[in-house]
């Protein structure tokens, strides 16, 4: 099975650009706090560095 990360939405997104809440929206991120897992790819992280400074990403168990 491939590697798995956890991805949280921390901070909101009232002053974010708009391509930020498009790379927010397409991770499947909706609501502060709620969280998705997803594989490990550099696709999955180059979009969660992008907004890193709104979400917080750890490894999934």
């Amino acid at each position: 099975m491939a590697k798995q990360i956890k991805i949280t939405l921390t901070k909101g997104l009232v002053h974010s650009t708009a391509r930020q809440k498009e790379n927010v929206k397409s991770l499947g991120l909706h609501k502060i706090g709620q969280s998705v897992i997803r594989e490990d790819t550099p696709v999955y992280r180059g979009m969660a560095n992008k907004v890193r400074h709104l979400v917080t990403v750890e490894e999934a168990d």
